[in-house]
């Protein structure tokens, strides 16, 4: 019997792992596509993980990024200086670095093993799987946005959202971040270099799905000079923060994209996914020393530290794309929101800092003639 078994070894479940093993508790991963396996991402990540670790994080890290660009439906450009650069990643390296790390503590990874259904027995997690069952004390749901892991344990679904991405060749135009608004209705499109790649993502973060987001990158791609196919298209989902939620059960807790904790304005989802596995490895370890509290502190936790910042960034994100040039003209291009953005990004701030007099002075531009 294993002290915890998780299900899905992206950002969270790899956090979770090392942490555990680290604390010397048996731990077993469960992913069900060999790794290192290529993941559908953007790519971008802020350095302030580098906190949740004592590790150097510096093989895992594809580029770091120092300036920035803004983009009106490909005109009236801002570009910036990032105060803190910006750490690029490639998942397919990145994930299997943090699980390597979690190997070299003791844990295990079983990849290549889907789980097919998981049942409370007693006092442990029997989780069935195409190759053989395993049983753990403890169980923490890591599988993603489209995983069956919440919904088995019981949990609301959350709303999913669609996101493609592809990969486009380096060049010397685009080796910033870039980010795209106006092409598409209620989202953005966003580009992140990697040391050899060019990472161009597009989603809509408001409203009904979209339903040609596919033709719009291919569109976008085509105007940029990146040639694209339709079979070169990776589809993956995101699953925003929308509100306080209750992420624990019995013996059982959800991290990650599982736990629906994207950045509801910015659609970051690695930084969170960390903070989770972070938080749900100091419960699951408490609660193995006999906390019963730990799982419910460990909701708590992420509400309250998590949580409450993205009810602000939802706020923000409703009056951004209410009236969208708006606020590009009136936030995206001054100079200081690249500055707070990156703040925000970097833990120095929060959202709720900067949301009230964000939001008032966006509406404020809604009054009859101060549209432009």
């Amino acid at each position: 019997m294993f002290d915890c078994i998780i299900v899905g070894a992206g950002p969270a479940g790899g956090t979770a792992a090392y942490h555990l093993a680290k604390k010397g508790r048996s731990v077993l991963v469960i992913e069900k596509e060999s790794f290192p396996r290529v993941k559908a991402c953007g790519g971008g990540l802020s350095p302030a993980i580098a906190q949740w670790f004592d590790f150097d994080l510096t093989p895992a890290i594809s580029l770091k990024v120092n300036k920035i660009c803004y983009t009106w439906k490909l005109e009236d450009p801002v570009e910036a200086d990032l105060p803190v650069p910006m750490w690029m990643v490639k998942r397919d390296v990145f994930d299997h670095f943090l699980i390597q790390k979690a190997t070299e503590q003791g844990a295990e990874l079983r990849d290549k093993t889907e789980v097919t259904g998981i049942e409370f027995k007693r006092d442990s997690w029997e989780v069935k799987t195409t190759t053989e069952p395993f049983i753990g004390r403890y169980l923490i749901a890591a599988d993603g946005a489209k995983g069956p892991m919440a919904k088995w344990l019981g949990f609301k679904e959350s709303k999913k959202r669609q996101s493609i991405v592809f990969e486009a060749p380096l060049n010397d135009s685009n080796q910033r971040a870039s980010f795209e608004f106006g092409s598409v209705k209620n989202g953005n499109i966003w580009g992140f270099p990697k040391a050899d790649s060019y990472s161009i993502s597009i989603a809509t973060f408001r409203g009904g799905e979209a339903k040609n987001l596919s033709q719009d990158l291919m569109e976008y791609a085509q105007q940029i000079g990146a040639n694209v196919s339709q079979d070169e298209l990776l589809e993956h989902y995101i699953s925003l923060w929308d509100g306080e939620k209750n992420l624990h059960t019995q013996n059982a807790i959800l991290a990650g994209e599982a736990a629906s904790l994207s950045d509801p304005l910015s659609a970051e989802g690695i930084r969170p996914s960390i903070f989770s596995g972070v938080k749900g490895a100091e419960a699951i370890d408490e609660a193995l020393g006999g906390n019963g509290d730990a799982l419910k502190k460990y909701t708590q936790i992420v509400n309250e530290e998590w949580g409450k910042d993205m009810a602000w960034a939802g706020r923000l994100a409703g009056a951004f794309y209410r009236f969208p040039k708006v606020a590009y003209k009136m936030g995206v291009k001054l100079p200081a929101a690249t500055v707070v953005m990156s703040k925000i990004l970097c833990g120095e701030i929060r959202y709720a800092d900067i949301a009230n007099t964000a939001i008032k002075k966006l509406s404020s531009s809604f009054l009859p003639g101060r549209v432009s």
